[in-house]
């Protein structure tokens, strides 16, 4: 193995290069993983904008958290795992000993470690993997038929799970997912799994909704075009949207969830506001009369990450419609400016 590998190394604010380093050494209880692919998300976007908390000014780091790759090299004393196995790392790492940890939560840990995020992760060669995560159980087993680019997604999709678990979608309810990115899609595939008779998106980028039509939506609007109230009221039979999952960081799409939900209906606010706006107005008595609840998560733990491996594992569902675009680790750059022009569903990295 070679001294040094390629990695796209963040600078700062708009300044990432595509460089080499050295090649992680791996201590005891560690694991070397050759990463085969590290997906972009939107959090990559915000570390490149320099606007995420964690890389503040003077941050020399790699990131990439959605991350699938081969056991290249084993620390002393790691058990259950060989060199050569095709593995899927969930990011996050909790303390370990706080309510949060204890309880499954480990993503709301308050002095959680990342890779990707905290600590180098995966838009480089080979990443290396912390005793404590191989410890904690984050690195999970993929069946050797899932495309790597694939697996990636089990991060972005587990965040999804943890979203609809508190909704408890059932076999005839109708869901309505406003925003059909990747995270709106997979919302769309997810409620279908779950038993909903009819699953409704609206989204206001005709590729977008197009794409949303075509892998299984029932019906789908756009906002900017036609009225969504009207619209839920037609298709759910005029009772409104038993669930409303709110997949866009959008102001008007929380305050409007409130309407468009039947009575007893359930919400996740599943995209964060901007920080220097984070505030809606919140019809409480919408709330009050009709008994909503409103959720809202943010990220995911271990746990859904497992639960998410379990269900793409199984091949009931198929996420391959989400890989838009594939780069070479050389073309990072390109890759980010293609995850943010708003046409492509799920950019990869494959080293």
């Amino acid at each position: 193995m070679g001294e040094s590998m390629l990695a796209a190394v963040y600078h700062g604010a708009h300044d990432v290069r595509v460089e080499e380093v050295p090649v992680p050494q791996v201590g005891a209880g560690e694991l070397l993983v050759r990463v085969r692919s590290a997906s972009v998300c939107g959090t990559d976007l915000r570390i490149y904008h320099g606007s995420h908390r964690k890389y503040p000014p003077g941050t020399v780091r790699i990131p990439g958290h959605e991350v699938v790759g081969v056991i290249a090299a084993l620390g002393a004393g790691v058990d259950g795992y060989r060199v050569g196995e095709k593995v899927f790392i969930a990011p996050n790492m909790g303390c370990g000993h706080c309510r949060q940890c204890v309880s499954g939560n480990n993503n709301l840990c308050a002095s959680y470690d990342a890779i990707g995020v905290t600590l180098d992760g995966g838009f480089a060669e080979y990443v290396r993997i912390p005793a404590q995560a191989v410890l904690q159980g984050n690195v999970m087993p993929v069946a050797e038929e899932v495309d790597a680019a694939v697996a990636a997604l089990i991060e972005p999709f587990a965040c999804v799970l943890r979203g609809q678990r508190p909704l408890h979608i059932r076999p005839g309810d109708v869901v309505l997912v406003m925003g059909a990115g990747p995270i709106g899609i997979m919302h769309l595939m997810l409620a279908k799994l779950s038993g909903a008779a009819r699953v409704l998106v609206s989204e206001p980028a005709a590729e977008r909704l197009a794409q949303a039509a075509q892998l299984g939506a029932d019906a789908v609007i756009n906002p900017a075009e036609a009225d969504v109230e009207v619209f839920v009221r037609q298709e759910s039979g005029g009772r409104g949207a038993d669930v409303v999952i709110v997949a866009a960081p959008a102001h008007k799409a929380q305050e409007q969830a409130l309407q468009l939900a039947a009575i007893s209906g359930r919400i996740n606010f599943f995209g964060g506001l901007p920080k220097d706006r984070p505030t809606i107005l919140f019809d409480s008595n919408l709330l009050h009369y009709k008994e909503l609840l409103v959720t809202a998560t943010t990220a995911c733990s271990t746990y859904d990450c497992r639960q998410a491996a379990d269900i793409v594992n199984s091949g009931r569902i198929d996420l391959s419609p989400l890989i838009s675009r594939r780069f070479a680790l050389r073309q990072a750059l390109e890759a980010f400016a293609a995850a943010e022009d708003g046409k492509a569903l799920k950019v990869v990295i494959e080293p």
